[in-house]
């Protein structure tokens, strides 16, 4: 978990000083930033009270009937966005939330998410350039490391290279009864297998036995390469 910054009493907390500059940046990207539009929207009973509270705390300046984000509220609002659009691409891409659902989800895990563990997130998925809504994620560390040659930590086993082998990391089938098939076979979270041919058909070694999957079987097994 993060660690939470201390507040008096009165202040705003963290967590809604994050979503009121996270709801700035977002309006700024809409082009409509202006200080009616962002009171009408923040959802606060004294909207401009709570503004003028985050301007004397230097994260925004108002200006000319206009809401802009201080070096350090764009540093601030830059990080929890990311958070926020990473957290819509795993649980929709890992967990298949439809999109529609995600949005409340990730509202929750923008708060918790460690710089750590945010970066993890990013590489995991691949550095993911959008969120599921079509909306930028803005890059971090670990995006100005990546380049082509680079890939995800996280793969479809289908990539692997004949002789290269893998650790699974999760498996995304929820049919129960290929769950068990592969489970009898060894095919679980946690296993090395090793990729021994790829055609006329997929081949794995796991342990001292080999064992042949179809297509639609190896879709599902993702993997770490070791």
């Amino acid at each position: 978990m993060r660690r939470r910054r201390k507040r008096g009493k009165g202040e705003l907390s963290e967590e809604r000083l994050e979503e009121l500059l996270e709801l700035i940046w977002t309006l700024k990207e809409e082009g409509t930033e202006g200080l009616n539009r962002v009171i009408s929207t923040s959802g606060d009973n004294a909207p401009t009270l709570v503004l003028r509270d985050l301007e004397e705390k230097g994260y925004i300046e108002i200006k000319d009937g206009e809401v802009h984000l201080s070096s350090q509220g764009e540093k601030e609002a830059r990080e929890v966005v990311r958070r926020h659009r990473l957290a819509e691409c795993l649980l929709h891409e890992v967990f298949e939330l439809p999109v529609d659902d995600v949005e409340e989800e990730a509202c929750k895990f923008e708060h918790i998410l460690s710089p750590t563990v945010t970066e993890s997130i990013c590489t995991f998925l691949g550095h993911p350039p959008m969120c599921p809504h079509g909306k930028p994620i803005p890059p971090g560390p670990c995006c100005a490391k990546f380049t082509k040659e680079i890939k995800p930590l996280v793969i479809p086993i289908g990539e692997l290279g004949v002789g290269e082998s893998g650790r699974i990391v999760f498996i995304s089938t929820k049919r129960h009864m290929r769950l068990d098939r592969l489970g009898a076979l060894g095919i679980v979270p946690g296993s090395v297998v090793r990729m021994h041919q790829k055609i006329p058909s997929y081949i794995l070694e796991v342990g001292e036995s080999t064992v042949a999957l179809d297509d639609e079987v190896i879709r599902d097994i993702y993997v770490k390469r070791v």
